[in-house]
């Protein structure tokens, strides 16, 4: 494949991917940009300098000591009488008019965004392909890993393409972007969810009071705002911001009631639950590894147990829903439902954990993408205390 003019391939989210990353950040963020210190920066070496046996003034290294890091022990008080429990759950997300997964294999999966078919990585779609190799090699564009050329990673065209073209979902119109790390600025798959929220809100009583966390481009934050819901975003990266707000501009939002804080997302929450802030539905949907704008350190299995519990006292005595994707794969469902088991113990409702998969245009086949718990509100508690 040939390659595009520099004017389209911009670079960026490179090393926010939800599944991790490595390569240089000029891009927006999840809340938190991911660890480079393991994959794409300098690493540190694990061999020891060894003394020089002709020079007797060297002497060996000195022997360090490494402390264990122990969390305090606090057995946990929950008695997991409620909510109720529904698992394992298997959200199928089918497409729609301007996204389809159109073949998988060998490592690699086929994908329809907008106008444009594109190749990507994928390590769970480990079967062969089903169509033709026509099909693939008429693909715009792929994501390689060609080290002798493009480095970690990156974009090789088949044609000219735009830097910038527009899709939608429903009332929301965004733009896609060649990212430097595989990404196009939209999960798909989080369809299931955005659907999930907005029944959420229409059951509601009343108008809902919404904060999404690690927001990025925003879809999560306008569709709900769609409908009504005054809803609050959360992200570390300016430029995520800035695209989101972009977005809300091209879907005739602007007018809609979204407060967009470009903030480290454990901090603002942090601060919410000292100012006593509550909220009737939340969106969780962090980085495994990750660095805010001031070097905090985020990494999914030490920081989420302790946002759970943040989260937990944000939620309002009228709350509806609180929701948590995890593209850390290497985690089980059954995980993150035990989590916010524990972190919910007493509330009333449902919930539900499994895995978001995308099934195939016109084919038989579901790709596994992500791990999610949510919390819903039984229907007829519309008044009852959280």
């Amino acid at each position: 494949m040939s390659k595009s003019p520099k004017s389209g391939t911009p670079r960026g989210r490179n090393a926010q991917s939800k599944k991790g990353g490595a390569g240089r950040d000029n891009g927006p963020k999840r809340g938190f940009s991911v660890k480079r210190d393991t994959r794409s920066g300098k690493k540190e070496s694990t061999t020891a300098t060894r003394p020089n046996r002709r020079d007797p003034t060297r002497s060996a290294p000195a022997i360090t000591v490494v402390e264990s890091i122990m969390r305090e022990h606090k057995p946990t008080a929950a008695r997991f009488a409620t909510p109720a429990s529904v698992l394992p759950v298997l959200l199928e997300m089918n497409g729609w008019d301007d996204y389809a997964l159109l073949d998988m294999g060998h490592g690699q999966k086929l994908e329809r965004y907008g106008r444009y078919k594109l190749i990507r990585p994928e390590a769970q779609a480990m079967g062969a392909p089903r169509l033709p190799e026509s099909e693939w090699k008429s693909a715009d564009a792929i994501f390689t890993g060609d080290v002798e050329e493009e480095g970690p990673g990156g974009w090789k065209f088949a044609s000219q393409v735009d830097e910038v073209w527009q899709m939608k979902y429903g009332p929301a119109t965004f733009n896609g972007q060649f990212m430097s790390f595989r990404h196009v600025g939209v999960f798909p798959e989080q369809a299931a969810h955005w659907d999930w929220v907005g029944e959420q809100i229409r059951k509601a009583a009343h108008p809902l009071k919404i904060l999404n966390l690690f927001g990025y481009t925003g879809l999560a934050s306008l569709l709900p705002a769609a409908l009504g819901a005054q809803v609050t975003h959360v992200d570390a990266s300016k430029k995520a911001i800035v695209w989101a707000r972009e977005n809300q501009d091209l879907s005739g939002l602007k007018d809609k009631p979204i407060r967009w804080i470009c903030d480290d997302a454990m901090k603002f929450v942090e601060r919410e639950v000292r100012r006593e802030n509550t909220y009737d539905g939340i969106i969780l949907d962090p980085p495994k590894f990750g660095r805010g704008p001031n070097g905090e350190v985020w990494d999914f299995f030490e920081n989420v147990p302790y946002m759970l519990a943040c989260v937990r006292k944000l939620l309002s005595a009228n709350a509806q829903f609180l929701l948590m994707s995890s593209y850390a794969i290497r985690a089980s469902f059954l995980a993150s439902h035990e989590l916010m088991r524990e972190c919910l113990d007493g509330l009333p409702g449902t919930i539900e954990s499994g895995e978001l998969a995308i099934r195939e245009f016109d084919g038989p086949r579901l790709l596994s993408t992500s791990l999610f718990s949510r919390w819903s509100a039984p229907d007829n508690n519309k008044a009852e205390g959280a």
